[in-house]
């Protein structure tokens, strides 16, 4: 086995403890803690969560200026520890009224000029992290929420004075309307949501305030997700509405601030395309404590720029009896929004179908709309035969309209001209949303004259479309043109082998000038301007690669079959310096289950063999460096057929999923078939813990965030619409908690204590392990502190780095272990 302790030197510099490793110690005692406190993995591992990886890049609207801004990929542990609250489905900060688990944070920002050579360091970012970037229209600012411990606060970049300034001093609230701020569309200036209660006491909670929590049934079907963080209390409800409350204000460019009507409990609010009206959304009591806010009772309003009320659109009932099933949605008035292509026109759905659409009617949405002065009677936009799914503004003259359905997992696209969208919509697609070989991309957006962001149309006849270009050759990017006229698509553009080459953005009408990022197995991610006029290729970034540690990696996609015909493929990564005459190695299996209705689909791959080879803490890909073979994404089909659902023979077709990977591994040469692990997160964890409860393939399991018992999610789960009681067996065959007698190798089970995820709950990893214990079998489980479904804390990843490479050296590398009979 190899050397794998830190010296202490490497566990200072990276702010850890120098605690002796588990190996270190002596054996102790089952059940026994024998390595507590946070551990660090070895220093090929521990490195690669410090990569730096290239910054996220943002285009302005005039194409003469990227906006490269530096990911904040983990945090530190204090910063999780912080005080926080979990109301109606939200965690808040209560100190910054900001949501305390945003994901998209950056630390510093650079711009980059597409003509000429200039680059432009921002300095005066030291102490805050920037969230919600966005470019105002007319390419001048770029704006962002700074957000510190105290305060979230708008600042913005002016592109043509070089200067950074904060706009505002009115705190922003982000704890209901995740987005705190709005460009108007002309650019004039922005609309905020300020935290008026920021500094203000909040609700005290005693005696005199407590009163019991009565809930009653209606006797309708109420069917709902397991849902967490619900409000329970009283006290609960005040602290929410404290906390959510928002006051709307105009902030001018010279940073003048005026209030927009009265401070309310926002859930939405959007301006209008001419920048003179605001659709908003505003939470009502009575709260629910069964579902989170999005389904709360809403009053949807149009406001003029003072806040006067222009009409009230809608009271939206407590959406908490929806029907069961993915597409099935609430009743009444819906998803609603601002036509881009006009001044002032909104545009909502409404089902006829009860929110039910496994009920039989000739259409299941009518689509209305309605535009200033929103005085008139609604009018009948289009109606859907399936579920509405949005539409993609262009221009007055074309849009294209989207509908789907789950029990086929059919989505329809239609070319409509919006002035007139029921007088002879064109197909533009139909298929599978699996169906990624027939996927014809998505439009690219420009900004039109009033500056709302729309499709860009050109000539009223052509779209421009870029797409991954999925096929049996793996991921082949491209850029076409689509002829509205002829109902045709020409193809402009493909990614040429050996590079995997995406279009970002187009720089000209023509589709002859664009930005891609362009990559290949070896070289790291970068972007181009890429000219097919001239045929050339011009290199904008020149970010360097992130983990030299594992440069020499071997990357091949495989394609191999299960035993019932279905093609599958995953992704074969070697170490670097393997040699095929080395013989078998151990290898590191990494998978998630997906359900299909079409065996075909579910054999599409779905990759590129050209891409650069990421190696995330997340994954499998760091234990290449302990000599370990990777097989990462190997399809696990659920494919539901002859009428049946997929779930329905779920474990059959996991195992042979799982057989036929291993048989392609054993075969090539590469795995030996004894020492082969299997791992996954989420509903790949419990993939994991049913195919070490009903095969024998595999050595070992790690098994992360997961959900085993699914009686304790009985309203459905992943692709499952049954509920409990329509479908026990399933439940029952599926649910590895009932047949953990079964198991009979090591599971690693690793779970944050503060997981949100619907389904997921803490208590799912811990009533495992205490099955797993109870009956004997051999099992460790890592419950992380403040952690959620996602692991962010540096010194968490680094532990849970550490937990799986100490796992596959005990069962996976070492000669002298062997599986429990």
């Amino acid at each position: 086995m190899k050397q794998h302790l830190i010296a202490s030197v490497l566990l200072g510099a990276l702010g850890l403890s120098s605690a002796p490793t588990a190996l270190a110690q002596q054996e102790a005692p089952a059940g026994a803690q024998n390595d507590a406190g946070y551990q660090v993995p070895s220093k090929e591992l521990a490195q690669v969560v410090d990569a730096k990886l290239a910054p996220r890049s943002m285009l302005s609207p005039d194409g003469q200026w990227l906006a490269l801004l530096e990911r904040r990929r983990v945090e530190s542990l204090q910063e999780l520890a912080k005080p926080e609250l979990k109301l109606a489905g939200i965690k808040l900060n209560p100190d910054n009224f900001s949501r305390s688990r945003v994901r998209n944070k950056y630390t510093a920002l650079t711009f980059k000029s597409l003509e000429g050579d200039i680059s432009l360091d921002v300095s005066g970012l030291d102490e805050g992290i920037m969230r919600s970037p966005q470019w105002s229209s007319d390419s001048r600012y770029l704006s962002f929420v700074y957000e510190t411990p105290a305060a979230a606060t708008l600042w913005v970049y002016d592109i043509n004075t070089r200067a950074l300034k904060q706009l505002s001093e009115y705190a922003l609230n982000s704890v209901v309307t995740a987005t705190p701020y709005q460009w108007m569309p002309d650019a004039s200036g922005l609309i905020i949501n300020h935290a008026v209660n920021l500094g203000k006491a909040q609700p005290q909670d005693d005696a005199s305030t407590v009163v019991p929590v009565i809930q009653q049934t209606t006797g309708e079907k109420a069917p709902a997700r397991t849902y967490q963080n619900l409000l329970t209390s009283p006290y609960d409800e005040a602290l929410f509405s404290f906390y959510g409350q928002g006051q709307l204000m105009r902030v001018s460019l010279d940073g003048q601030a005026k209030a927009i009507g009265k401070a309310k409990l926002f859930s939405n609010f959007s301006i209008s395309p001419d920048s003179n009206n605001i659709l908003v959304a505003t939470l009502d009591q009575p709260f629910s404590y069964q579902v989170p806010y999005f389904r709360f009772a809403t009053t949807w309003s149009v406001w003029g720029m003072s806040g006067y009320e222009l009409t009230e659109l809608v009271k939206q009932p407590l959406a908490d009896n929806i029907p069961q099933g993915f597409d099935s949605v609430r009743t009444g008035p819906r998803d609603f929004e601002w036509r881009s292509d006009k001044g002032a026109t909104l545009i909502w759905a409404e089902a006829q179908d009860g929110g039910d659409m496994k009920k039989d009617v000739p259409h299941h949405d009518h689509i209305y709309t309605l535009s200033a002065p929103f005085k008139r009677k609604p009018k009948l936009f289009a109606k859907t035969e399936r579920r509405f799914a949005g539409v993609t503004w262009g221009n007055e003259n074309l849009a294209m309209l989207s509908e789907w359905r789950f029990s086929d997992r059919q989505v329809r696209s239609w070319i409509i001209a919006p002035n007139d969208a029921s007088a002879s919509p064109v197909l533009f697609s139909e298929r599978s949303y699996n169906d990624a070989y027939k996927d014809p991309g998505d439009p690219i957006y420009t900004h039109n004259d009033l500056g709302a962001r729309v499709m860009q149309v050109v000539g009223d006849r052509y779209i421009y479309l870029r797409g991954d270009g999925a096929s049996e050759q793996g991921n082949i990017p491209f850029l076409d043109r689509y002829d509205v006229k002829t109902n045709s698509t020409e193809r402009l553009w493909r990614s040429e082998a050996p590079y995997y080459e995406r279009v970002v953005d187009l720089l000209d009408e023509e589709g002859e000038r664009f930005i891609t990022v362009r990559e290949s197995k070896t070289e790291q991610p970068n972007l181009f301007v890429r000219d097919l006029d001239d045929d050339s290729l011009t290199q904008l970034t020149q970010f360097p690669h992130p983990y030299p540690a594992f440069k020499g990696i071997q990357k091949e996609q495989l394609r191999y079959k299960r035993d019932d015909g279905v093609e599958l493929s995953g992704t074969l990564y070697l170490p670097a310096g393997y040699e095929p005459s080395q013989g078998p190695i151990p290898v590191l299996m990494w998978a998630y289950p997906l359900e299909y209705k079409d065996k075909t689909v579910a054999s599409q791959v779905r990759e590129s063999p050209y891409e650069f080879t990421y190696i995330g803490y997340w994954g499998p890909m760091p234990y290449l460096a302990k000599g370990i073979a990777v097989f990462d994404d190997p399809k696990m089909p659920i494919v539901g057929v002859d009428g049946k659902e997929p779930n329905d023979t779920f474990r059959k077709q996991l195992v042979a999923s799982a057989q036929a990977a291993v048989d392609v591994l054993v075969e090539k040469g590469v795995a030996d078939k004894d020492k082969i692990a299997i791992a996954g997160h989420s509903y790949g964890a419990f993939m994991v813990a049913n195919l070490l409860a009903h095969s024998d393939l595999f050595k070992a399991g790690i098994a992360r965030s997961g959900a085993y018992n699914r009686t304790l999610t009985p309203f459905g789960f992943q692709g499952e619409e049954r509920n409990f009681w329509e479908g026990q067996a399933v439940y029952a065959n599926m649910s590895p908690f009932f047949h953990a007698e079964k198991i009979n190798e090591p599971m690693l089970m690793i779970h944050g204590k503060e997981d949100p995820n619907s389904g997921t709950f803490p208590m799912q990893s811990e009533r495992m392990y205490a099955a797993m214990k109870g009956l004997g079998k051999d099992a460790r489980l890592v419950m992380l502190p403040y952690e959620a479904h996602g692991y962010r804390a540096r010194k968490s990843l680094l532990h849970v780095l550490w937990e799986q490479e100490q796992w596959l050296d005990k069962y996976l590398l070492s000669d002298t272990n062997t599986n429990a009979e």
